[in-house]
């Protein structure tokens, strides 16, 4: 059985964008993208065609850039061949079972099993087999927060894949780049964070140039989709990051990029496109632009209810706390116990904890107005 064709088996997200709480207060908050693990807990990929915000949410990095269908075999001897297939069929059972671990939040024993992958691959010389499991366990280190080992091994991956002549504008090696972009962005480096989005971004929009030119058959509607949703993927994080460093207009710009992309290749419902509108809602809240932000999110919360998003919950709290910047105190605090209900039954601690907060903060909030106008009225007495 040739790695390629397990990929649709052994396929893992990646998380995608900035981690969440990026600049974060009471109030609304930049909703959390669903990876491979949702706060701690790891979950099985969506099928094909579903894409996250950029990417198809079924394949991996090293799945989607693997270049040959087949591991290479060693020489012309039938011996060499059994070796070799010997081999390859031990390194996708380990791989099955580190993808089984994954889904069982069985991390440790993952990442066992990747390590003995890995080895093996070095052992049999099998390139292919070596960039696809750096990159799960790029991914896995990602998800758990090791950002120094994850760059590493992202690293490690994209060597071997440049040296067997992958090109830099290849999608894989940009959503890489903008991994390690991410991982920089976290560990406050802003300088290589800033180069790596600014490579992604304009490696991204010099490809899209290039394909106006192509005729369809040389290029397919599935890899000009691709290119379009890593780009919208691009500008969602760096928005993030330019949110973090409050560098709201700039940060405002990359959102309605990113959400004009998804909307025009995912579809409006589109549970990423709903995040985005909301993200958006978040930027604008704090430009003190409310009446816009309050339209955002509505909307947002709208289709939510229509498309059964998981993540409706955030939302909700979202426009709780754009309502409460408005002054609206009853209709924030009962959106807020809308969504905190909503997130206690999911399971959602961090929202919870978030909600909890936003509750507070309108309890505090009204309290000064009201000691306010008395204080008003007192004075007019």
């Amino acid at each position: 059985m040739a790695l390629a064709a397990s990929c649709r088996l052994l396929a893992v997200r990646g998380l995608r964008g900035l981690p969440r709480g990026a600049g974060r207060g009471p109030g609304p908050v930049l909703p959390e993208r669903r990876g491979a693990v949702v706060r701690g807990r790891c979950v099985p990929p969506s099928p094909p065609p579903v894409r996250d915000a950029g990417v198809r949410a079924a394949e991996t990095e090293a799945c989607r850039s693997s270049p040959p269908p087949a591991f290479s075999f060693f020489g012309g001897a039938e011996d060499k061949r059994d070796e070799a297939q010997k081999a390859e069929d031990e390194i996708i059972l380990l791989l099955k079972k580190a993808k089984l671990s994954i889904m069982r939040d069985e991390l440790d024993a993952a990442d066992g099993f990747l390590h003995q992958a890995i080895r093996l691959a070095h052992q049999s010389h099998n390139t292919q087999a070596i960039i696809y499991t750096y990159s799960l366990m790029a991914n896995l280190a990602f998800v758990q927060g090791q950002l120094t080992n994850a760059e590493k091994l992202f690293k490690a991956a994209m060597s071997f894949m440049l040296a067997g002549g992958m090109p830099q504008d290849h999608n894989a090696i940009i959503e890489m780049s903008l991994k390690l972009a991410s991982i920089y962005a976290s560990q406050n480096k802003s300088e290589l964070a800033e180069h790596g989005f600014r490579f992604c971004t304009e490696s991204l929009e010099a490809k899209m140039e290039q394909h106006k030119d192509l005729p369809p058959e040389q290029l397919s509607d599935e890899e000009r989709k691709d290119t379009r949703l890593l780009l919208g993927l691009t500008l969602d994080a760096r928005a993030r990051y330019l949110a973090a460093s409050r560098r709201l207009a700039e940060a405002g710009a990359d959102y309605q990029r990113a959400l004009q992309i998804c909307r025009e290749e995912q579809g409006e419902s589109h549970p990423q496109t709903l995040v985005l509108m909301s993200d958006l809602a978040t930027i604008l809240d704090l430009q003190g632009r409310h009446v816009e932000a309050l339209a955002q999110v509505q909307k947002a919360v709208e289709l939510s209810e229509r498309a059964g998003h998981p993540d409706r919950h955030v939302l909700l709290g979202n426009m709780a706390g754009i309502l409460m910047h408005q002054g609206r105190w009853e209709e924030s605090g009962r959106l807020y116990q809308e969504a905190l209900a909503a997130a206690q039954a999911a399971g959602d601690a961090e929202a919870v904890e978030h909600m909890q907060e936003g509750l507070k903060e309108l309890a505090s909030r009204r309290d000064a107005q009201e000691t306010e106008t008395e204080t008003e009225r007192a004075a007019q007495d």
